[in-house]
């Protein structure tokens, strides 16, 4: 009986444990629903809820008019400097980031939430209890460790395809992707950390100690980059809050 109620549970099968709250870290109920939240007490992902508010949707109107004057490059712009001051702030409070996704769906339970997915469990301990005494944009920001650990599980593959019919009140997470550039440059500095770190030669890791200065540099440089773009994103009047 035992081997059995593990093997269901967080399915649909559970009749005593949601799975919607284990396979996405949210529930539509929310504190109605009549089976059980089990919110973890360790977990690498944290998730910031409803953080991001996406211009299209923050002053909808029936006719559409809300969107006069928005185009699609300018939000993606604002999503872009949104997503990279988050990143970028937390990584370097808290600790490594392995993914970063933000909800673009419309029900109240997944609107705006933003996962972040640690290296490390101590890491994503830390940043909730901090991070719950942080503001973003003039509103408190609320964060809490998830369940959600595979992010291909709690997607929408209709979505993903293009095919979701149920828009964005979906119940499975409908994510917003960021630029080529965007992700290039935030991924792409784990390939600089630790250069030549497995290697056991002194001839080879001499070299390692070589390229992870190169690579600190380069961090630099990107650094110097990314500080200012901070300082344009700052002059434009209705971007995204800091923190």
């Amino acid at each position: 009986m035992a081997e059995y109620l593990a093997s269901i549970f967080g399915t649909e099968k559970d009749k005593v444990n949601c799975s919607f709250y284990f396979k996405i870290g949210a529930c539509r109920h929310g504190d109605r629903c009549s089976r059980i939240h089990n919110k973890p007490t360790f977990s690498q992902t944290i998730v910031l809820i409803n953080i991001y508010q996406n211009p299209q949707n923050s002053a909808q109107t029936a006719d559409g008019s809300h969107l006069a004057g928005i185009s699609e490059v300018e939000v993606q712009q604002h999503y872009d400097d949104f997503f990279e001051d988050v990143f970028v702030d937390v990584e370097e409070k808290y600790g490594e980031i392995e993914e970063m996704n933000v909800c673009d769906n419309l029900g109240d339970h997944l609107v705006g939430n933003v996962y972040v997915k640690f290296r490390k469990e101590e890491d994503a301990e830390k940043a909730v209890a901090d991070l719950n005494n942080r503001w973003f944009n003039g509103r408190p920001i609320y964060a809490e460790l998830s369940p959600v650990t595979d992010f291909r599980e709690a997607c929408c593959r209709q979505y993903e395809m293009g095919e979701c019919t149920r828009g964005g009140f979906c119940n499975f997470m409908h994510l917003k992707p960021i630029s080529r550039d965007l992700r290039r440059e935030l991924y792409g500095r784990k390939q600089h950390r630790g250069g030549g770190g497995r290697s056991r030669s002194p001839r080879r890791t001499s070299k390692g100690h070589d390229r992870e200065r190169r690579g600190r540099s380069r961090s630099r440089d990107r650094s110097d980059r990314t500080d200012r773009k901070r300082s344009r994103s700052r002059e434009r009047e209705g971007r995204s809050g800091r923190f």
